[in-house]
């Protein structure tokens, strides 16, 4: 993309590995990845999959390196387990953050009986999309009840509105915003106030 995002943050990091690890064969320029990095410094990486791809392009390695690495040499280099306190967190606890409101809807115009629902509900600054739809379900779960299964990526949405993903069927719950697809899932993505998240059922 324009803005130095390849594919999206998750992809990101093994992008930037592979990148720099094949740097020489790239021709006839270089990629530019000052603009690439900028992205990755950009973001609060949450999943730990995420850092775990993201680390090696950030200290200038690809997990290709892992074959020439002496772990003798480093053994007496542990770095230090104590991690300083967040300068957010006091001794009286974080201040509550003040309420937003997201709107929130669902559509499906793929298969079987077609339908298209819409919420406005109040959270959290700072709430995740996942709470968002945790809201939404609550206050109206014959329609936004939906279904997630945990993955190293964190969670990720299988079924809503009793409408369920199909490997078979190449069918799965895209998340919109403004019409671009997030580039982080439902567990991680905090909507800002008045945004409008689609949830479309598509096809890849």
């Amino acid at each position: 993309k324009g803005n130095g995002m390849m594919g999206n943050i998750y992809s990101m990091g093994l992008a930037l590995q592979a990148l720099e690890a094949t740097r020489k064969f790239y021709a006839p320029r270089k990629w530019d990845c000052a603009q690439a990095f900028s992205v990755v410094y950009a973001h609060d990486y949450q999943q730990p999959m995420a850092i775990a791809q993201v680390l090696p392009a950030l200290v200038g390695r690809s997990y290709l390196d892992v074959a020439g690495l002496d772990c003798a040499a480093t053994k007496d280099m542990s770095p230090d387990r104590q991690l300083p306190l967040s300068p957010m967190l006091g001794t009286h606890g974080i201040a509550r953050a003040p309420p937003i409101q997201v709107h929130y809807s669902i559509s499906n115009t793929l298969q079987g009986t077609h339908f298209h629902y819409s919420i406005s509900v109040t959270v959290q600054s700072g709430s995740t999309l996942l709470q968002v739809m945790n809201v939404a379900a609550e206050e109206n779960p014959q329609t936004f009840s939906f279904q997630t299964e945990q993955t190293s990526w964190g969670p990720y949405v299988t079924s809503i509105h009793g409408l369920a993903a199909s490997m078979d069927d190449r069918t799965y719950w895209k998340f919109l915003s403004a019409d671009d697809a997030l580039d982080e899932g439902v567990g991680t993505y905090k909507p800002h106030d008045g945004e409008h998240i689609q949830a479309v059922f598509s096809t890849y």
